[in-house]
């Protein structure tokens, strides 16, 4: 091939590639003129030219522009940080560009693509969104009143070519709150029944539910027993009057405030009753109670009768009150004041509810008063004497026992009758000293009125147990010294 040819060929391979960098330098004129379009919705189309393209560049790189100059391109001086907050508070996102020059700062929502600012211009029409500061250096994102819709990844970048950015996450929690459609309420069922309670929460996290008893009793079910129970649904097998109360389902997932919904279990069973004591004794004109225990739901009707069927109500003698110690246990008493002989006899106690009814009978009777003795004594002896001077009058009565008697065994014989006719009056209740008796001992014994026996008396009415004893080891010294 001729030197010509070859010259020829060169200069056309010079031409075509002239013409490639021409029109590569007007295609990067007119991307870098475009605009991002905003849709009619708020929210803006994703930007397909590379002013805003994914790849990043190393904070450390370089950037030759068409001019020819080197210069130093913009970076981030921090991270952009994860923000946490609470729904219907307002979250902050910061970014911090150096060496912004001439470039520009955008916010971008990530999982939609949809441009929020460009520079200190706010492109979305949510209102909620703005700047809350855009000096240059500081661009932050500003979202108020954030709604659990605003979870997501943002985007803050720089129009460099190619584009830089950094990423964060907006995490929304949203507190625990009951679902009352889909949680139980107030239950009422028989009792041995098979009982599930429900409760659902909603929030995010996903709450945690937890049950208590709202007097803190523990929770049996089935052979498990425990002050409290995890989950959802709170299963009771077999139901019985212990578990009638309130139960509470508490919803927590670390954001305060935790919930609670406050669910009543009845169990209806049939009236039963027992009686502590089924026989009270009094005297007359003293007052009486009588008792009768309660089990029983629904809330039963009671109310006393007599033995003849005869209904008791309100009135100066007779007072009914009913005590309610729980739910279903109550103690009913009727008080009967300043009896009188015709109102001893039988109380029946009557509990009626949808159930069923039963009853119990109090039988009431008169116990005897006792009789107090009276002893009538001349002076100075008299029936106050303390135990000092008591115990004096018995040492006076022992040393005259103690003499030496003359042989016909008087002096024993006398004490004998005076110890007879002692425990004689002590039957009867009142003895007059100083009257003689009818018995005496055919021995030879003294008479009431007898000075021994008149000092003793005084101590023996106080002390008349004490007194039978000794004078009875007395008696029996005697009768073997005789």
């Amino acid at each position: 091939m001729s030197t010509d040819h070859h010259r020829l060929i060169l200069f056309f391979s010079v031409v075509i590639i002239s013409t490639c960098q021409g029109s590569r330098h007007h295609s990067r004129m007119a991307t870098n003129q475009q605009q991002p379009t905003i849709e009619d919705d708020g929210h803006q189309d994703a930007l397909d030219n590379k002013l805003w393209t994914s790849k990043q560049l190393n904070d450390h790189e370089y950037s030759y522009p068409m001019g020819g100059h080197d210069f130093v391109l913009p970076r981030f001086a921090e991270p952009v940080n994860n923000v946490t907050v609470v729904a219907g508070r307002d979250a902050t996102l910061h970014c911090v560009v150096d060496n912004l020059q001439k470039f520009k700062v955008a916010w971008v929502r990530v999982d939609t693509h949809s441009i929020l600012t460009i520079h200190n211009k706010v492109i979305t029409r949510n209102y909620r969104i703005g700047l809350a500061q855009a000096d240059g250096r500081n661009w932050d994102l500003k979202i108020s009143n954030v709604a659990e819709s605003d979870r997501g990844f943002y985007m803050c970048q720089i129009n460099t070519d190619p584009m830089r950015y950094q990423e964060a996450y907006i995490e929304v929690v949203v507190p625990p709150d009951i679902i009352d459609s889909e949680s139980s309420t107030d239950t009422i069922v028989r009792e041995g029944s098979n009982v599930s309670l429900t409760c659902a929460a909603s929030g995010h996290p996903q709450p945690h539910i937890l049950w208590r008893r709202e007097d803190g009793a523990s929770i049996t079910r089935g052979k498990l027993k425990s002050n409290s129970f995890d989950g959802e649904v709170l299963g009771l097998p077999r139901v019985s009057r212990l578990h009638i109360g309130a139960y509470l389902c508490i919803a927590s997932n670390g954001v305060p405030p935790s919930v609670s919904k406050r669910i009543v279990l009845n169990v209806q069973f049939a009236p039963v009753l027992w009686i502590p004591n089924q026989l009270e004794g009094t005297v007359v004109g003293q007052q009486v109670s009588l008792v009768c225990q309660i089990e029983a739901f629904p809330v039963p009707i009671v109310y006393w009768t007599t033995e003849n069927g005869e209904i008791i109500i309100d009135n100066s003698r007779f007072t009914m009150t009913v005590t309610l110690e729980n739910e279903y246990k109550m103690t009913m008493t009727l008080n009967i004041r300043n009896l009188s002989a015709e109102f001893f006899g039988g109380y029946r106690c009557i509990v009626r509810n949808s159930l069923g009814e039963t009853d119990g009978m109090i039988r009431l009777y008169e116990v005897p008063a006792v009789p107090r003795s009276s002893v009538d004594l001349d002076p100075p002896y008299d029936s106050e004497m303390d135990d000092s001077q008591s115990d004096n009058a018995l040492l006076k009565i022992r040393d005259k026992n103690n003499q030496p008697s003359g042989g016909n065994g008087h002096e024993a014989g006398s004490v004998g009758g005076s110890i007879k006719a002692m425990v004689d009056s002590s039957r009867i209740g009142s003895v007059s000293v100083g009257q003689p008796t009818d018995e005496s001992n055919n021995n030879g014994s003294e008479s009431l009125n007898s000075p021994g026996v008149g000092l003793l008396f005084p101590f023996a009415i106080h002390r008349l147990p004490v007194v039978v004893a000794i004078v009875v080891v007395l008696h029996c010294t005697l009768q073997m010294w005789a």
